[in-house]
């Protein structure tokens, strides 16, 4: 008796081991089954997450909706040919207009001939004129600054363009017109670059 049940212990001990073996190995298997197709949708996953971000990067980097064959752009030594000339004026523009599109569209400036889009122009009026009376004398003067703004498209000549932009600035009559110019001048670079910029790329 002791016999037979030590036989069937023995018996016991020797199937379980090989059934939790081989229950182990399907396990294994189908932990591995599922680790290749985990690791397909992980990579699938970032593939469309970097498509989208890439998507959204162009789209939400142009302010205003550009062709897409249009890819590089080369801004000019703007010039100054207001009767009156504010020697720093044409280059802040220059360099300002340069950096608004660079910051605000997809594209790449560069100083070639071939630029896709072409921008000159030059201040064409610099002047100023009363616009208060207190009493006998001038309050407030207003400085009246207009750009000529030349715009070429190689891709499309269509779309070529001269245009003029003005914006009217008032300050203290008190102010000599290097003082006022001094102290409006951020105010001035960044209104007229908005005008600039707006006239150009409003087209799209």
């Amino acid at each position: 008796m002791n016999d037979n049940l030590t036989t069937n212990d023995r018996q016991l001990t020797t199937v379980e081991p090989l059934s939790n073996k081989t229950n182990f190995n399907k396990m294994k298997a189908i932990g591995g089954q599922w680790s290749v197709v985990g690791g397909r949708i992980l990579i699938c996953a970032l593939v469309m997450i970097i498509f989208n971000y890439a998507s959204c990067k162009y789209s939400f980097k142009d302010s205003a909706p550009l062709p897409p064959e249009v890819k590089t752009f080369r801004v000019n030594q703007l010039g100054n040919q207001a009767p009156y000339v504010d020697a720093q004026l044409a280059p802040q523009l220059t360099e300002s207009l340069k950096q608004k599109i660079i910051s605000n569209t997809r594209l790449r400036q560069t100083n070639d001939d071939d630029a896709h889009y072409d921008i000159s122009g030059y201040v064409s009026n610099y002047a100023v004129s009363t616009t208060g009376i207190s009493g006998a004398s001038a309050a407030q003067n207003r400085l009246t600054v207009t750009f000529h703004v030349i715009f070429k498209n190689s891709l499309d000549n269509t779309q070529n363009m001269e245009a003029d932009v003005s914006s009217n600035f008032d300050y203290s009559s008190s102010l000599s017109l290097n003082d006022a110019a001094a102290s409006l001048n951020t105010q001035i670079i960044s209104n007229m670059v908005d005008q600039i910029y707006n006239k150009i790329f409003s087209n799209w």
